[in-house]
C-alpha cells in the first residue's frame, strides 16, 4: 500500500454512510439537470441495506520471484458499483472496436495472429519479448484516465452512448474514479490515485489511457515490421531486431509517461497468457504454458454437477492443445498430461476417450490424428469460423434457477415439455425461459458464508 502512494488512511471513521448520501444526491442532481432519465436514475440509486464498503485482500503470485502481492479490492456491494458496471457495459464494446488490432483477448486469439504473422516475418533471429506494465490499475491518474474515456469517444466520433451524451459518461465516470473506499485491517482508506482492480469501469479506463500511450510505439514496432498486441497489463512484441537495440527502446518507452512503468522479458523462449513460444532456429514452435503454481485439479466428476459441465472440460482442454502445439508431439505430450490430470479428478476414461473423440466430430475430422495428418487439421480447426455467443434479450427473457442433484437430472426436459404445453399459444411464449443450476448446499458453502457475515 505504501508502494504506489495510491491510499489515503481515514482511520477509524466509517465512510459508509456519507457516500450512500452522497451518491443518491449526485444521481438525483442530474436527474433534476435532466443528464439521465427516470429508468437511470432508479437503476443506479441505492438503498443503504443493500451496499457495504469495499475491502481490500491480497492474491500471492505464486509463480514470480519473491511471491508478490496482487491488491483486490472487492467491491460487488460497493455504492459505486451500479454506475461503475453500468457505463463498463457501454464503454467496453466501444474500446475493443477501437484496439481491435492491437489487442487479444485470449491465448487462442494470439496464436492465430501470431502464425499469421510468422508465414512471412519469421527469421533466424527473431525475438520474442514479453512487457509487464507495473501496477497499472494503481498508477493510472484518475483525471487523466477519465480524459482518456473522452479521448477514445471523441475518435469514434461518438456524441452519446446509450441516450447519454458524453458529458454525462464523464462526470459518471469521475465520480467511480474518485469515489473509491475500503476497509482493511480495522482501518478505513480513500484510493486517491487509480482505481478498484474489483471494479469494472477501471478496467476499461486502464485500457483507454494505455490504447493512448502505446500508439507511437505499435505504430515504430509495425513500421519495423514486428508485431505488438496487449493483453490489459501485458504486452507482447516480436520483432527482428537486435536484443540490445529493443532494450535501448524499452527504456526510452519508459520516459513517455511518468505513471507507466513497463519492464520487458526478452528471448528465444516467452510465455505470455497460458502460451508458450520458441524460435528454434527461423522456425515457430508453440505449446500450451502452464504457470509453476499449476496444480492439475478440475471440477471432480463425482461432484454435484450437470454431466454436460463435466462433459466439456476434457472438451475444451484438448481442443486448446490442438489449437496451441504446433507438433505431433507436444501435442501427444500435452493430451497424456491433460487425460493423467483428468483420471486423477475421477473422470472415466470412457468420458475422456469420447469427449477427445468429439472434438474432432465438431471439426468435421473423421480419422484420428497422427503425424502425417496433424498440421493439415490442427489449420483446419484453427481457420474455423467459432460460433459467436448468442446474447441475451433480458427483456424477453425469464431466468429460472434451481438447485441441482441428481433427481433433477431430467427437470431441463419435463419442465421445456411443460412450457410448451401450458404457453404454446400464450403471448407468454414470447418469453425465452433460461434455465440456471445452482450448486447443492455443501458444509465448505456454508462455512465460507458464515466466515464472510462475521
Amino acid at each position: 500500500m505504501e508502494k504506489t502512494k495510491a491510499y489515503q488512511c481515514l482511520g477509524v471513521a466509517d465512510p459508509l454512510p456519507d457516500l450512500i448520501q452522497r451518491t443518491n444526491k449526485y444521481l438525483l442532481d442530474l436527474r433534476l439537470a435532466k443528464w439521465i432519465t427516470q429508468k437511470q436514475y432508479e437503476q443506479l440509486s441505492i438503498k443503504s441495506n443493500e451496499v457495504e464498503l469495499a475491502h481490500l485482500y491480497y492474491l500471492p503470485k505464486a509463480h514470480k520471484p519473491g511471491t508478490p502481492l496482487r491488491p483486490i479490492i472487492s467491491g460487488l456491494k460497493h455504492p459505486t458499483i451500479k454506475i461503475s458496471k453500468f457505463l463498463d457495459d457501454l464503454l467496453r464494446p466501444l474500446f475493443d472496436q477501437m484496439a481491435l488490432n492491437s489487442t487479444v483477448t485470449s491465448g487462442f486469439d494470439l496464436v492465430k495472429q501470431l502464425q499469421q504473422w510468422s508465414r512471412n516475418n519469421f527469421k533466424q533471429d527473431t525475438i520474442f519479448c514479453t512487457i509487464d506494465v507495473t501496477d497499472l490499475y494503481t498508477m493510472v491518474p484518475q483525471i487523466e484516465g477519465v480524459l482518456s474515456l473522452k479521448k477514445m469517444l471523441d475518435q469514434l466520433k461518438l456524441k452519446q452512448v446509450g441516450k447519454l451524451k458524453v458529458e454525462t459518461i464523464i462526470r459518471l465516470s469521475r465520480f467511480v474514479m474518485k469515489n473509491n473506499y475500503f476497509s482493511y485491517n480495522g482501518q478505513f482508506y480513500h484510493q486517491i490515485r487509480g482505481g478498484a482492480m474489483g471494479s469494472p469501469l477501471i478496467l476499461t479506463i486502464s485500457n483507454c489511457y494505455m490504447y493512448f500511450f502505446e500508439r507511437q510505439i505499435v505504430n515504430q514496432i509495425r513500421n519495423s515490421g514486428g508485431l505488438y498486441l496487449r493483453y490489459n497489463d501485458d504486452i507482447f512484441v516480436t520483432i527482428n531486431w537486435p536484443v540490445r537495440h529493443l532494450l535501448k527502446e524499452v527504456d526510452r518507452w519508459n520516459k513517455f509517461d511518468e505513471n507507466i512503468n513497463l519492464s520487458a522479458n526478452i528471448g528465444s523462449t516467452v510465455n505470455f497468457l497460458d502460451l508458450n513460444m520458441e524460435n528454434r532456429d527461423g522456425q515457430l514452435y508453440t505449446t500450451v504454458f502452464q504457470k509453476p503454481s499449476y496444480e492439475p485439479y478440475y471440477l471432480p466428476f463425482n461432484s454435484i454437477h450437470p454431466l454436460h459441465m463435466k462433459k466439456n472440460i476434457p472438451f475444451a482442454m484438448l481442443l486448446r492443445a490442438i489449437r496451441y502445439c504446433s507438433t505431433f508431439q507436444s501435442y501427444l505430450n500435452e493430451r497424456e498430461k491433460l487425460r493423467m490430470a483428468l483420471l486423477l479428478n475421477k473422470y472415466p476414461n470412457k468420458i475422456i476417450d469420447e469427449q477427445f473423440d468429439n472434438v474432432l466430430v465438431k471439426f468435421d475430422i473423421n480419422e484420428p490424428l497422427i503425424s502425417i495428418n496433424y498440421n493439415r487439421f490442427r489449420q483446419k480447426i484453427i481457420d474455423s469460423h467459432i460460433k459467436e455467443k448468442l446474447s441475451v434479450n433480458y427483456d424477453k427473457s425469464i431466468f429460472v434457477h434451481f438447485t441441482y442433484c441428481s433427481s433433477m437430472k431430467t427437470f431441463p426436459i419435463k419442465f421445456r415439455a411443460l412450457w410448451d404445453k401450458y404457453f404454446e399459444k400464450s403471448p407468454i411464449n414470447e418469453v425465452t425461459p433460461i434455465l440456471v443450476t445452482r450448486n447443492a448446499d455443501n458444509l465448505q458453502k456454508w462455512l465460507i458464508h458464515t466466515k464472510s457475515k462475521g
